[in-house]
């Protein structure tokens, strides 16, 4: 079995990381600069920084910020919110992130992402992909998942994979927060359809559900929030634990 990486999310909002249940009701969760340095020396694999509400304000992310968190991590950093833009992504490519991660503008114009591949590489490419349960099919939202579209999840992430993104992170708004397991038999789904990496975001809440989520829902990553910021499950823990079922991580 490849490697699979634990990946704590930081959602920020006015320059401080917060978490909600189903992408609502946020309270806050501490500073990220501080978050991110502890998560580096946490053994995260990865550090995903999303300001959530970039898009729904029409601006672009916080370029100092992201400066700033760069500064006191490292493992490989990826930044999304408000990105749309050859320009916005090698500004923030510049300002010490890894990856950046788009969603809102990719959706309405999916030409960005084979733009943003050429220009910068597949590599550095995520997609994310905020998905409900509407009307018996899984949908596409957008504008930090207020916003449903007329998209349909699996044909999406094909065409997603199609356009040269290099990974796509999977966010279940119906198990968001909800600390009840990830959405394994969607996610199982998404991943036997594409040949790129999927991050399984969504309702991490017991180290139980990162073993299933790997398993059952064959996803390459597991991204989670609160149970990181609030220190409910110690990332060294959860390594340990999945070491001991036979997933594979580095420790």
């Amino acid at each position: 079995m490849l490697t699979k990486r634990i990946i704590p999310c930081l959602d920020v909002k006015n320059g401080r990381t917060v978490k909600g249940v189903n992408f609502l009701d946020l309270r806050d969760a501490g500073d990220p600069v501080e978050l991110g340095a502890t998560y580096a020396n946490d053994m995260a694999d990865e550090l995903v920084f999303l300001d959530i509400t970039a898009t729904l304000e029409k601006r672009k992310t916080l370029v100092d910020l992201v400066d700033r968190v760069s500064a006191v991590v490292n493992i490989p950093f990826t930044v999304g919110g408000g990105i749309a833009t050859v320009e916005d992504v090698s500004a923030l490519l510049n300002a010490g992130a890894d990856k950046v991660t788009i969603n809102s503008s990719a959706v309405k114009d999916p030409v960005l992402i084979d733009r943003l591949a050429k220009e910068f590489g597949s590599q550095c490419i995520v997609v994310a992909v905020d998905t409900k349960y509407l009307g018996q099919e899984d949908i596409v939202h957008t504008h930090g998942g207020s916003q449903p579209t007329e998209v349909r999840t699996l044909n999406w992430v094909k065409e997603i994979e199609s356009r040269g993104a290099g990974e796509i992170m999977l966010t279940s708004m119906d198990h968001d927060g909800t600390k009840q397991g990830f959405a394994n038999k969607l996610t199982a789904k998404v991943s036997e359809m594409v040949n790129i990496p999927v991050i399984a975001s969504g309702g991490g809440g017991k180290k139980e559900h990162f073993k299933s989520v790997f398993e059952e829902g064959k996803a390459d990553a597991a991204l989670a929030a609160s149970i990181f910021h609030f220190n409910e499950i110690p990332i060294i823990e959860l390594k340990q634990y999945l070491s001991e079922k036979g997933i594979t991580t580095r420790l």
